[in-house]
């Protein structure tokens, strides 16, 4: 089995023959992956009328445990935006009605934000659909090989997230 990668290594090592292109068999890869992912990911979400960065917010307050609520600032640290960025999705969250703002009780001036039962109910369903789409990008591939593949790539992108 031959992919487009193959064809793209096979032509810098002829034109470049005194170049290692070793590292463009996994990392091109990698990235080609990526943007099939991007793709999934996007027509999934779009069936739920989210945008990713959307769903990025959602299921981090999701994936925090009831009551769903989190500062604006572990929303950034966990969807590594700045904090600008982050209050306007925040508002463009709660225009949409999928999150409120509601005081923090430990410090008057702090704010929590809250997926609302809409915004539960949505990005519930988005993941569904997403690990539903997702299974299905994955293929046949064993699980055995899943797991090895999720540990290599784990190798290397834990150096990034440090």
């Amino acid at each position: 089995m031959t992919d487009e990668v193959d064809r793209i290594v096979e032509s810098w090592r002829r034109e470049r023959p005194d170049l290692d292109v070793a590292p463009l068999e996994v990392l091109s890869r990698v990235s080609r992956l990526a943007r099939h992912l991007d793709l999934a990911r996007r027509t999934a979400f779009d069936r739920h009328d989210l945008e990713l960065w959307e769903f990025d917010v959602l299921s981090a307050l999701r994936r925090a445990g009831e009551p769903y609520q989190l500062s604006p600032g572990t929303l950034v640290t966990q969807t590594l935006v700045t904090s600008g960025t982050m209050t306007n999705r925040i508002d463009r969250l709660a225009a949409r009605g999928l999150v409120e703002r509601r005081p923090a009780p430990a410090d008057r001036r702090g704010v929590l934000v809250r997926l609302t039962p809409a915004g539960l109910t949505r990005v519930d369903a988005a993941l569904e659909d997403l690990l539903r789409v997702e299974r299905e990008l994955l293929g046949d591939l064993p699980e055995r090989d899943r797991e090895t593949l999720a540990a290599l790539l784990r190798t290397l992108v834990a150096p990034f997230d440090a």
